[in-house]
């Protein structure tokens, strides 16, 4: 509406559509649909799994849980909830809990609704301000999410038993719309109890008394499954009120894996660095590599490893090339094998391992990664004749490289290459470019050594050389 009424009886001549909160998303979601929309956008792997049941959830008007690993875009699905509600909603002026026009039950809106009638102001909420996400914790109380007695309004001459006196919590604030709890198996069971009204009764008890508040509410909360048995748990009465539960997880495939990598990670971009490359073959390394931890009998798979994870490697290679196009003046920082280094320092504390793997966490995370990096490596050059490269170094040739190598200075060494078309090509390297064509070279090296066609030693911390077996 380019003019929104301003009064309740505006509100019904406009032909204002009075409908819950849950039939209000539910149309929402079902115009996305129709138009060919995912209900929530941005997800990845998730179309013939977590979405459906999502869709459901929502068409069928049901409170859910989403239950899952840590990483799997739980709380990004919480949040992109807020944009199935409607752009604005109208509530009565000055209240406190969203009320509604036609249905006030707040102390404040009920007598302005008899003193004023259909002349009574109204104010309109945007969908963001009707959205609500607490993160549970321990120290949570009844207060912070239902309310108590407001001691300044006793003060101020009220009676304990009027229902005036009660300052609201978080849950009747955000009336008429959204309430996401995210780690529900952390609330306390206390508090969890307190929640049972809310979501089926609508009546809460506020320090022994009673309100009956007819609350209109989608309620959306996360948990992992792990947590039903070890941090805390769920109680069962709450669990019953909720209609529904979607189960998400990783992403199944390597491509799914690096669309998730490449979507979110923050790469370094300024116009004080250079632009940033990280070739598919090089991402692919990561998504292995993760999927790898996953599979690992030495990792803890309670704990689960996150997307976060992969995302947080593919910034640290990312950040590795800046350092070194920035060291060596290259005008373009290509992500390079050299790189994977770093990526083992930096994610040794990101990955819980069995405890009797202790102090082996570096060793465990090298051995995984050079295995992500032979996977990718025979998987890309698989028919690929590279014997001319060997025989290079069956000649005498040695090459050193590391993070701080300029592309130049290692082509430099390699001098004339033949087949280095086709190795680019295997690789998915399109533009033959020095930083590209030595990102694809290392890489050769790297999956050669790994074949036992060549030798590869550390000579410095970040420096290898390549030579003859």
């Amino acid at each position: 509406m380019v003019t929104r009424p301003a009064s309740i009886g505006e509100l019904r001549a406009s032909g204002y559509r009075d409908r819950t909160v849950k039939q209000e998303v539910a149309a929402n979601a079902a115009t996305r649909l129709r138009q060919g929309l995912p209900v929530v956008g941005g997800l990845v792997g998730f179309s013939d799994t977590v979405l459906p049941a999502l869709e459901t959830a929502l068409l069928a008007g049901h409170d859910l849980i989403l239950l899952g690993e840590r990483g799997q875009a739980k709380s990004r699905i919480l949040r992109s909830l807020v944009d199935l509600l409607d752009a604005w909603a109208p509530v009565v002026a000055g209240s406190e809990v969203n009320d509604h026009p036609y249905r006030p039950f707040s102390p404040h809106a009920r007598r302005l609704v008899e003193e004023l009638g259909d002349g009574t102001p109204i104010e309109w909420r945007s969908r963001e301000e009707r959205f609500a996400e607490k993160l549970a914790t321990p120290d949570i109380a009844v207060a912070d999410l239902i309310g108590d007695v407001d001691p300044i309004k006793v003060a101020e001459g009220r009676h304990l038993g009027d229902e005036e006196t009660i300052h609201f919590g978080l849950v009747p604030r955000h009336n008429r719309g959204i309430v996401a709890i995210n780690e529900l198996p952390d609330l306390a069971e206390r508090i969890q109890v307190a929640l049972l009204n809310v979501m089926e009764e609508r009546d809460v008890q506020v320090r022994g008394y009673s309100l009956r508040l007819p609350l209109d509410l989608l309620v959306v909360a996360t948990a992992n499954p792990e947590d039903y048995t070890n941090r805390g748990r769920i109680i069962t009465p709450l669990k019953d009120r909720f209609g529904a539960e979607v189960r998400t997880h990783y992403p199944t495939d390597l491509a799914d894996e690096v669309a998730v990598m490449r979507q979110e990670a923050t790469v370094p971009e300024s116009t004080d660095l250079p632009p940033v490359v990280v070739p598919e073959f090089m991402a692919e390394v990561l998504a292995a590599f993760t999927r790898a931890l996953r599979g690992a009998p030495e990792v803890n798979h309670r704990s689960g490893v996150s997307v976060r994870f992969s995302i947080a490697n593919y910034e640290t290679l990312t950040g590795s090339a800046v350092r070194r196009a920035l060291r060596t003046h290259e005008a373009t920082a290509v992500a390079r094998p050299a790189d994977l280094g770093h990526v083992v320092t930096a994610g040794v504390g990101k990955v819980e391992f069995e405890t009797f793997e202790e102090g082996r966490e570096a060793e465990i995370l090298e051995r995984l990664l050079r295995r992500a990096v032979q996977e990718v490596f025979r998987r890309h050059t698989s028919g690929l004749d590279l014997s001319s490269l060997v025989s290079q170094f069956e000649q005498g040739l040695t090459v050193e490289t590391g993070d701080l190598v300029p592309a130049e200075e290692l082509l430099r060494q390699l001098g004339p290459l033949p087949g280095l078309a086709r190795l680019l090509t295997a690789l998915g390297v399109e533009e033959e470019s020095p930083p590209l064509a030595a990102a694809a070279v290392e890489f050769a090296l790297e999956g050669l050594h790994l074949q036992r066609r060549i030798d590869r030693h550390d000579v410095a911390p970040g420096t290898v050389r390549f030579e003859s077996r």
